[in-house]
C-alpha cells in the first residue's frame, strides 16, 4: 500500500497530511483504516465458548478443538470441508447458517458437545437469559427466561475476562484457526505457523503468538467482509439484541457507588435503579446565603430536571450496540444542566454581562440537538471523533512549550488529553479537523436555518457570544463518567457528582430553557415513554395544577 507522504513539516501537526483544514497520519490518509470494536460486535457472537471458558478456565478450549474434530466428521459425507470448517469457528451466527445447510447439524452438534462437557446446565441457563439467540437449539429443552444471579455473575465473568486478559481473547479467536487446521484447509506463511504449531502449549512464546492470532483474527474478518460485505449481518443484528437486553438486566454502576467506604455491596440487578443514584445529584448542595427574592427554589428544580432526565434513560431500554447516539445527547443536555446549576448557584452571574455564556450554550446545544436529530445517525459519531481530533491537536500544542513554562502536573493534562483523543498508542489514526464546528465546517447559523430556528439563533445566540463550543473531549472529561458495568459495553453515562461551585427573569429563561432541552433530548432519543413519564410525574402533576410551581415557567 502507498501512503501519501506528509506536506505538513512543522508545528504540532507537523507529519501528517493536510487536506484543506482537516489533517490525517499519513496511514489514516490512506483511506484503509477502519478502526473496530470486537467486544461490541463479536463478543455476542463467541458468547457459548466464552461462557464455557468463563465457567471451566482456559483449559476447556481443547474441548472445543474434538468438538470441532468430531462435528466435521459427522458432516463429512456433504464433502464441504472448507464451508463446514469455517462455520465451526465459536460463533452462535454460523452454528444458526450450518443448522438450516444441513439437516442433522444441530443434533451433531449440541451430541457432541454434551459429550465434550460444553453444554453445562450453568452454560446453557445463562444462553437462555437471551431472546433472539442465534442458533436457540444449542441451549436444548431450556426456556428463555430472566436470569438468576449465577447467570449473571456468569455472564459478568465472561465479559470481564476476555477484557483482561489478552490470552483468553487469543483463545476465543483461534478457534476458527483451529478448525481450519483440522479440516485441512488452513493456510499461512511459515513464520505465522511457526508461531502456532505449538500453541498454546509453550508458554515461552505464548505472549507473541497471542498477538498472532488476534492480527490473524482480524485479517481473516476483514477478508470475509471484502468478499461478502454481509457476512456478519446476522452477528450484528444478535450483537444488537445481546447490548439492548444488557440494558434491562443489569443497571449503571457509578464511580461513586464503587469507591465510597459508605456504599455496601450492589444488590440490585435487573435493570432498574435502586433510587440512590437518581438522586445523589440532589444532595449536599448548599444554597447561597443572598439569593434574590423569587429565585431561591431556581437550582433545586433544575436539579431535579436533571436528576429525572438521567433516571428516564436509565430505566428505559437502551441501544447499547450504538451508543454515541445516547452519550453525545445525554452528554449535551447533561454539560447545559450542570452549567445553569453552577450559574444559578451564584447570582452574581445572573445577568447578561456575566452569564451571557449560559444563555448562548442553551442556545447552541438546541440547535444541536436538533440539527443532529435530521442526519445519520453517524453524525453523533463525527461529533465524538471531531472533538478527539481536537484534543490530540491541544495536547500537541501544549507540548511545544520549554521545560521552564511547564508546571506541576504539566506531563499529567498532556496524557488526559491524548487519552480524550482516542488515538492507538501505536497506530496514529486519529484526525484533526480544524474547521469551525463538526459538521465539515457548517455554521450554527446554517444550521438553525436548516431547522426553522434562525429567529431563535439571531434573537439569542447572536447576543450571546462569546460562549464554549461544546467539544465532545471537554463534555466527557467534565460531564460524563463510564458505566463501571462491564455488560453494558464501557459506555459512558452522564456523572450525577457536582463540582461545588440578580436577574430573577432572566435565571428563570435559563431553567426553561434547560428543561425543554432534557424533554426534547428525551424525545430525539425515543425514550420510552412510560420511564419519561415515570421520572418527571412530580412535573406533570404540577402541570396539572392552576399556578406554576415556584415561579417556573415550564417549556413542554
Amino acid at each position: 500500500m502507498n501512503f501519501p507522504k506528509p506536506n505538513q513539516h512543522s508545528g504540532p501537526m507537523a507529519g501528517h497530511v493536510r487536506k484543506g483544514r482537516v489533517f490525517k497520519s499519513p496511514l489514516a490518509s490512506t483511506g484503509k483504516l477502519t478502526m473496530g470494536n470486537w467486544i461490541k460486535d463479536d463478543f455476542p457472537d463467541l458468547l457459548w465458548p466464552a461462557l464455557v471458558l468463563s465457567e471451566q478456565g482456559n483449559g476447556s478450549i481443547r474441548q472445543f478443538v474434538k468438538w470441532q474434530k468430531a462435528v466435521q466428521e459427522g458432516l463429512a459425507h456433504y464433502g464441504e470441508v472448507p464451508w463446514i470448517a469455517e462455520v465451526l469457528d465459536g460463533r452462535l451466527s454460523h452454528l444458526a447458517a450450518l443448522d438450516l445447510r444441513f439437516p442433522e447439524a444441530s443434533a451433531i452438534a449440541v451430541e457432541e458437545a454434551h459429550r465434550h462437557g460444553l453444554l453445562s446446565e450453568g452454560v446453557r441457563s445463562a444462553l437462555a437469559s437471551y431472546p433472539n439467540l442465534p442458533a436457540p437449539w444449542i441451549i436444548g429443552d431450556s426456556e428463555v427466561a430472566p436470569p438468576k444471579q449465577a447467570d449473571l455473575d456468569l455472564i459478568h465473568d465472561a465479559l470481564l475476562s476476555v477484557l483482561r486478559d489478552s490470552h483468553r481473547e487469543a483463545l476465543l479467536k483461534c478457534l476458527r484457526t483451529w478448525s481450519a487446521v483440522q479440516a485441512g484447509t488452513f493456510s499461512a506463511d511459515a513464520q505465522t505457523i511457526e508461531f502456532l504449531k505449538d500453541y498454546p502449549g509453550d508458554l515461552v512464546s505464548r505472549a507473541a503468538s497471542d498477538s498472532v492470532v488476534r492480527a490473524y483474527w482480524g485479517a481473516h474478518k476483514t477478508l470475509l467482509q471484502v468478499e461478502d460485505p454481509k457476512h456478519f449481518d446476522e452477528a450484528i443484528k444478535w450483537a444488537r439484541a445481546f447490548w439492548g437486553a444488557n440494558s434491562m438486566i443489569f443497571r449503571c454502576i457509578r464511580t461513586g457507588e464503587v469507591e465510597s467506604p459508605d456504599n455496601g455491596p450492589i444488590e440490585s440487578v435487573d435493570g432498574k435503579p435502586d433510587g440512590q443514584a437518581a438522586s445523589a445529584v440532589r444532595s449536599d448542595q448548599t444554597e447561597p446565603i443572598a439569593m434574590p427574592t423569587g429565585g431561591e427554589n431556581l437550582r433545586g428544580f433544575t436539579m431535579d430536571v436533571m436528576s429525572s432526565f438521567v433516571e428516564a434513560l436509565e430505566t428505559a431500554p437502551a441501544d447499547l450496540y450504538a451508543n454515541e447516539r445516547q452519550e453525545v445527547i445525554s452528554g449535551l443536555v447533561s454539560r447545559a444542566g450542570r452549567d445553569v446549576m453552577a450559574a444559578l448557584g451564584a447570582p452574581e452571574l445572573w445577568c447578561l454581562e456575566h452569564g451571557a455564556h449560559i444563555g448562548r450554550m442553551l442556545v447552541e446545544t438546541k440547535i444541536y440537538l436538533h440539527w443532529m436529530a435530521r442526519q445519520d445517525p453517524a453524525i453523533y459519531r463525527q461529533f465524538k471523533d471531531y472533538g478527539a481530533g481536537k484534543a490530540k491537536l491541544y495536547a500537541r500544542i501544549s507540548d511545544e512549550l520549554p521545560d521552564d513554562a511547564r508546571t506541576e502536573g504539566f506531563r499529567e493534562s498532556i496524557d488526559e488529553l491524548q487519552r480524550l483523543s482516542y488515538n492507538h498508542d501505536v497506530v496514529d489514526h486519529r484526525t484533526v479537523d480544524t474547521r469551525d464546528t463538526f459538521a465539515e465546517g457548517k455554521s450554527i447559523r446554517s444550521m438553525a436555518e436548516e431547522t426553522g430556528l434562525l429567529d431563535f439563533y439571531r434573537q439569542a445566540y447572536s447576543l450571546s457570544s462569546g460562549v464554549v463550543h461544546s467539544e465532545w473531549w471537554s463534555v466527557e472529561t467534565h460531564v460524563m463518567e463510564p458505566c463501571l458495568n462491564v455488560l453494558h459495553g464501557m459506555h459512558l453515562i452522564p456523572s450525577l457528582s457536582l463540582n461545588p461551585g440578580g436577574n430573577v427573569e432572566l435565571a428563570i429563561t435559563w431553567v426553561d430553557q434547560f428543561h425543554s432541552l432534557a424533554r426534547a433530548g428525551l424525545d430525539i432519543l425515543g425514550t420510552d415513554a412510560g420511564a419519561v413519564n415515570a421520572a418527571f410525574a412530580w412535573v406533570n402533576a404540577d402541570d396539572d395544577s392552576t399556578e406554576t410551581p415556584d415561579n417556573v415557567g415550564l417549556v413542554p
